[in-house]
C-alpha cells in the first residue's frame, strides 16, 4: 500500500488542531502538529510533508514569516502551503498569497472546504516555483 500523505499542521489552538487532526486522519492522511511559528520549519525539513497548513497568527514566529522563509529555501519551496487565519479581510489574504501561500482558508471554516483544498494542494503535485 502507498504511504500515506503526510501533512505538518501548524496551530496554536488546540480545539482547532484536534478538529483538524481528527478530519485529516480520517481522511487517510499522516498528521503531524506543532504548535509554534519557531518550531515550524526544523519540522518541515524534518518531515518533508506533502502539504503545510499553517496558522497565520501564531507563538514564536507568524505564519507569514514561516511562509516567506519556507518560499525562499529551494530545498522546501516546492512544498505547497494551506494558510487559514481568523482575521477575514481581504488584504491578509492578499498578504498570505504574496506570501507564497498555495491557498487561503478563513476561520470558521466548514470541515468539507478543508477536505478539498487538501485534498486539491496534495494531488496537485509540486508547484513551480
Amino acid at each position: 500500500m502507498a504511504e500515506k500523505p503526510r501533512i505538518l499542521l501548524v496551530e496554536d489552538e488546540d480545539n482547532i488542531a484536534i478538529a483538524i487532526e481528527v478530519l485529516l486522519g480520517r481522511a487517510g492522511y499522516d498528521l503531524v502538529r506543532v504548535s509554534r511559528g519557531d518550531q515550524a520549519l526544523p519540522n518541515i525539513r524534518a518531515q518533508q510533508p506533502n502539504l503545510v497548513v499553517l496558522d497565520v497568527t501564531l507563538p514564536g514566529c507568524s505564519g507569514y514569516e514561516v511562509c516567506q522563509r519556507l518560499r525562499s529555501d529551494p530545498s522546501l519551496s516546492h512544498i505547497p502551503v494551506l494558510m487559514m487565519s481568523a482575521r477575514v479581510s481581504q488584504a491578509e489574504q492578499r498578504k498570505g498569497l504574496a506570501m507564497g501561500a498555495d491557498a487561503f482558508l478563513t476561520k470558521p471554516f466548514a470541515m468539507d472546504d478543508l477536505k478539498g483544498l487538501v485534498a486539491r494542494l496534495i494531488e496537485g503535485g509540486p508547484h513551480e516555483s
